[in-house]
């Protein structure tokens, strides 16, 4: 019996992008998804587009939300899949096979992942995200930054709890390890399994964002050694920056 995957998509005023997503999940050889879009009441042309799909999807709601959390939980809550895959406006399922591969790759797992691929705004590849999945990924994972995107895990549903609505930007990286703490088998695809959109968050959001990271990761590992990661987490940023840029001199 092939496991029923629910994908979750949240939008909200994203004309330019929604259609290229849906499509992404609407395109899936894998024959047993159940597809659910959360928007938030969207002023911009993006609720037509989805209703020339809606026959194809399991749910679609449009009402004002609290926040891009507080949607997901609404998608959550519909969702009747024994696995769930966040899959936002804007970033894709890698290819039309994915969805296949993923649950080809060992039975009945917790949690699957995979790599994440990176694209600008006019769609072209930025390459591998600066964070590659881990080898082995497990909850205490992050204490060296966000090494698995949220568009690239596959949680089974019964593990996977609604979103802590405190965290107004980082609270799926709480969802995360809160899940990768209920999981006893967790399995690396070893391949793309996701296109992610780099967004233009403010400067004022990004820090806002750190500073919940920061209470989050000292939640799970303690104050100490969090202090102590994010001193590795900068040395590894700034060999980065420098490694990029000898390579753009």
């Amino acid at each position: 019996m092939q496991p029923k995957l629910s994908v979750i998509t949240i939008v909200y005023n994203n004309v330019k992008d929604i259609e290229r997503t849906m499509l992404s999940v609407l395109n899936q050889t894998y024959p047993n998804i159940e597809y659910i879009i959360i928007d938030g009441a969207s002023k911009d042309g993006t609720k037509d587009i989805i209703y020339n799909y809606k026959s194809r999807l399991a749910q679609f709601i449009s009402e004002p939300d609290k926040g891009i959390y507080d949607a997901m939980n609404k998608g959550l809550s519909l969702a009747t899949g024994d696995y769930v895959l966040f899959m936002n406006s804007g970033d894709e399922i890698y290819g039309p096979e994915t969805v296949t591969e993923v649950f080809g790759s060992a039975d009945s797992a917790d949690i699957y992942y995979g790599e994440t691929e990176m694209y600008d705004e006019q769609w072209q590849s930025l390459g591998q995200r600066r964070h590659r999945a881990p080898e082995h990924f497990n909850w205490k994972s992050f204490r060296h930054g966000m090494s698995v995107s949220h568009q690239a895990i596959y949680v089974k549903r019964s593990i996977a709890g609604p979103f802590d609505l405190q965290y107004k930007f980082s609270a799926d990286i709480d969802w995360i390890i809160r899940a990768a703490k209920n999981a006893s088998s967790i399995v690396n695809t070893h391949s793309y399994v996701a296109k992610y959109l780099v967004g233009g968050v403010s400067k004022k959001k990004h820090l806002e964002s750190l500073k919940e990271r920061f209470k989050i990761f000292t939640k799970y590992y303690g104050l100490v050694p969090n202090l102590f990661n994010h001193v590795f987490i900068a040395l590894n940023l700034a060999q980065y920056y420098i490694r990029h840029r000898k390579t753009n001199d």
